[in-house]
């Protein structure tokens, strides 16, 4: 972007060094914005103090006693081998989300998003874009930063205790990947936001890159179980620098790969050139581009501060492009009490991501329900648990007709229903899509050799969309429960315990009751427990759809007072 002005016929003409002003105007604002920086850097710091505070009370202090505990002859090697086996594929799993995650977040934001003030004005004036734009890329790569350091203080720890590495040159290794990635998917992000062509690129690979990190993520949780295809790891961990960054980790290990050197100086290397690079092009992002992302950004921030996170995730969604829209057509049903049903199906057609999603989240789903089977109880039920919320997230997927509804209730005037009774219709098509992929996903496992208690997973779809049509119903964000005076602490603990028991009731009571309900069966299978299973999962699905109607029927009052404004 290069600082032009007009001349009396209208024609650009570049600025001369009489016409530049860039020392001066940023002398004389940071002048006049020294008390507002002073405050600034003093809340910085107050954050900085508390999230150092945190990660010491919660994670220094118990790691100290781990490691005491182990110098008076306490083991934890038992899980070292199956912690070795999937440091490969798992690595590399969370080395491409780390990249995907930062170049999505290019497709919206970007690691140069000035103020909108600074934007608006300053670089409207003239003054030379690279020395106001420079400082906020190197305070992303700064924010990058620090997760990947803390990520490195927690593999050395992990390290230390099960495969009794030393310590030094643990951290040396481990902060050759968890540096360079973060500070890789800045200058990926960069390229995104300076680059349309970079963007439309991005888009395109966003799904295969997931499915990527999906089949990593499968991968290792087979070689943690003993199943692992060496040939197939050393392909992958050779493959980017997300693999280099697991070469790096194992090689203060007994599973060092031969090349770790060569592996940290390809990381090291390649990083420096890329910010080098990307020094340079922070400058040249068009002004254009710097406006409509600041205002995105803060457009996201607004409804976060005001507690709203769908609109900050629609807000997100629609500044990255959306998701693919397919012009895909279906038959219009002869019945009227069809329609419902008609345009679920065909609004989830159209958004073939959502499907994707839904699918993705049902494997990790039936990974995490599999490891249940024989374990002693309280594991059974964690793992229970956790492949309760990833089937949660999955039928969630399939929800987003009845979310839009809830939006504006207004929206419903076309159909003949009551609004309470229009939502039960919006969970059949979700519960039918469910229950086939989960089915699916059972006889797979089974084939496997995953045993008959994977056919619980089907049963398990319908309290878990009742559970999402509970929250889809919600309605309004309850600011009110955060604002409430504190009784019994002094503190406002209690509200936000209040305003996420509102805001997440659904998957919280419909999680923990699944996984007390389902462990059991899941952990030593009997004839009857599949017929347990589904009393149980009838009897939730019944409690959820009466929970979901109440709330619906209060939807239309609460608008109604919206509309006559």
């Amino acid at each position: 972007m290069s600082a032009v002005e007009e001349t009396v016929d209208g024609a650009p003409a570049e600025w001369t060094a009489d016409d530049d002003w860039t020392d001066e105007a940023l002398a004389l604002l940071r002048t006049l914005r020294a008390p507002h920086r002073f405050n600034r850097a003093r809340q910085a710091a107050y954050v900085l103090y508390c999230t150092v505070l945190v990660l010491v009370v919660w994670g220094g202090v118990p790691s100290f006693g781990l490691f005491v505990q182990a110098s008076m002859g306490a083991d934890y090697t038992a899980h070292g081998p199956a912690l070795l086996a999937a440091m490969p594929s798992g690595i590399a799993a969370v080395g491409l989300a780390t990249l995907l995650l930062a170049v999505r977040d290019g497709l919206w934001r970007g690691p140069v998003v000035p103020p909108r003030a600074t934007v608006d004005w300053l670089l409207a004036h003239p003054v030379r874009p690279r020395p106001v734009l420079r400082p906020w890329f190197w305070l992303s790569c700064g924010l990058a930063l620090f997760p990947g350091l803390v990520a490195a203080a927690g593999a050395v720890v992990v390290l230390g205790l099960t495969v009794r590495t030393g310590l030094p040159a643990t951290l040396g290794w481990c902060l050759a990947g968890c540096a360079c990635l973060p500070l890789l998917g800045v200058c990926a992000a960069l390229a995104v936001q300076r680059s349309g062509r970079a963007a439309r690129l991005a888009r395109r690979l966003t799904p295969y890159a997931t499915v990527l990190v999906l089949a990593l993520a499968v991968q290792s949780a087979l070689a943690a179980a003993g199943h692992s295809v060496h040939w197939l790891e050393r392909v992958v961990l050779w493959s980017g620098p997300w693999g280099w960054a697991g070469i790096a980790a194992l090689a203060p290990t007994p599973a060092a790969v031969p090349g770790a050197r060569a592996a940290a100086v390809l990381l090291v290397v390649s990083t420096a050139v890329c910010l080098v690079h990307a020094d340079r092009a922070a400058a040249t992002v068009s002004l254009t581009v710097l406006r409509e992302r600041a205002r995105n950004a803060a457009g996201v921030l607004a409804a976060l501060r005001t507690i709203e996170p769908r609109a900050a995730r629609l807000a997100v969604n629609a500044a990255s492009g959306g998701d693919r829209r397919l012009n895909v057509r279906l038959p219009a049903p002869r019945r009227a009490r069809l329609v419902v049903y008609w345009r679920d199906a065909l609004a989830l057609l159209r958004s073939p991501a959502r499907l994707g999603r839904a699918v993705l989240l049902t494997v990790p789903a039936l990974l995490c329900a599999v490891p249940a089977h024989g374990v002693p109880g309280a594991q059974a039920s964690t793992a229970t648990a956790v492949a309760m919320v990833f089937g949660y997230l999955a039928v969630a997927q399939l929800l987003e007709p009845a979310r839009i509804e809830t939006d504006d209730v207004r929206q419903s005037f076309w159909t003949p229903y009551p609004f309470a009774g229009l939502m039960l219709r919006h969970a059949v098509v979700p519960t039918v899509l469910g229950v086939l992929l989960a089915a699916a996903g059972s006889a797979v496992a089974v084939l496997c050799g995953a045993g008959p208690a994977a056919w619980l997973a089907p049963v398990a779809v319908p309290p878990l969309v009742g559970a999402a049509l509970v929250n889809a119903c919600r309605g309004a964000a309850r600011r009110d429960l955060l604002y409430r005076p504190a009784r019994a602490t002094g503190s406002g603990a209690n509200n936000v315990l209040s305003f996420t028991a509102w805001y997440s009731a659904g998957p919280a009571v419909a999680v923990p009751l699944l996984a007390l309900s389902f462990s059991p069966a899941l952990r030593h299978w009997a004839p009857g427990a599949f017929a347990q299973a589904a009393v149980i999962s009838a009897m939730a699905t019944l409690t959820f759809h009466w929970w979901a109607r109440s709330r619906a029927a209060r939807l239309p009052a609460q608008a109604r007072p919206a509309r006559s404004a």
